[in-house]
């Protein structure tokens, strides 16, 4: 009652008024801020992300006025090769000297090296469409040529007096296993170099893809994929023994397969009876291409 007579009753009620509303607003304040804070982070995050897009840009815009310089160049010459050919060419490289430091090989299979963009200006366009391949060029632009390998080296680019090359990229040297898998054949032998000493073949009972018979559309895709899952596991145990390297050639979805065990695999087209389709992959997988740049 005392607090009413002297009207504190009314000012302690303003007061209370007055410091919800204070504490309303600082909260609204401090959300402000914290909106401004994430306003910046987003700004400056916003930035970072034009930068980079613009220097992304840039360099597209130099990739195309690249190109642009190199659309109507052709290679001077383009073939595939193999056999007696392929010998010849790669021993035409081999006889090949310059000075000291004047001769660069490269094998590549992404980006093109700044010394080899400089050596080639607008040349390096043909360079990347030949990729990967084997680059031997000169510094007098004497040779300048690119060679797509069956069993190319990894990565790598020196400068020596003559070009660094190995038969073994291009030709078949030495013992090996070449293997022929497809989805209902196996073949397999081993060589001394072109020469075959050793064959083993195949074939497996696996159901046609262009006949279902009386089975439903998804039976018969189960029934076929386990006879094909057979049918590798019997490819892998026939070549549990064969010597390395060991090259697997024949169905792209299958060769997948052996990708831990072989040196190289490579999608073939050869099809008949096993003897007959190992010739044929044989052929197929020691062929190379040869462009002038």
């Amino acid at each position: 009652m005392l607090d009413d007579l002297l009207g504190r009753t009314e000012l302690k009620e303003r007061i209370a008024a007055l410091e919800d509303e204070r504490d309303s607003l600082q909260a609204r304040m401090e959300a402000e801020g914290e909106r401004r804070r994430d306003a910046v982070r987003a700004r400056q995050e916003a930035e970072e992300c034009v930068n980079r897009l613009e220097d992304r840009i840039a360099d597209l815009e130099g990739r195309l006025d690249r190109t642009d310089d190199a659309v109507d160049l052709e290679f001077r010459h383009r073939e595939t090769i193999s056999g007696r050919r392929a010998e010849r060419v790669v021993a035409r490289l081999e006889s090949f000297a310059g000075d000291p430091e004047s001769v660069c090989t490269a094998f590549l299979d992404g980006d093109v090296p700044a010394e080899l963009e400089e050596l080639l200006g607008s040349r390096t366009a043909l360079l990347r469409r030949a990729m990967p391949c084997l680059v031997v060029v000169d510094d007098a632009g004497l040779l300048a040529t690119a060679l797509r390998a069956p069993v190319p080296p990894e990565p790598f680019l020196e400068w020596n007096d003559a070009p660094t090359i190995e038969r073994a990229w291009f030709l078949p040297t030495g013992r090996f296993a070449l293997a022929l898998v497809r989805s209902d054949t196996f073949a397999f032998g081993v060589y001394e170099g072109d020469e075959r000493v050793e064959f083993e073949g195949f074939e497996s009972d696996v159901k046609s893809d262009h006949s279902k018979g009386g089975f439903s559309q998804a039976r018969f895709e189960r029934l076929r994929d386990e006879q094909i899952a057979d049918h590798v596991e019997r490819c892998e145990a026939a070549l549990a023994d064969a010597p390395d390297p060991l090259y697997v050639v024949g169905d792209r979805r299958l060769i997948r397969e052996f990708d831990g065990r072989a040196a190289k695999t490579a999608a073939v087209d050869a099809t008949g009876a096993p003897e007959h389709a190992l010739e044929d992959a044989f052929d197929d997988f020691w062929t190379g291409r040869l462009y002038g740049l």
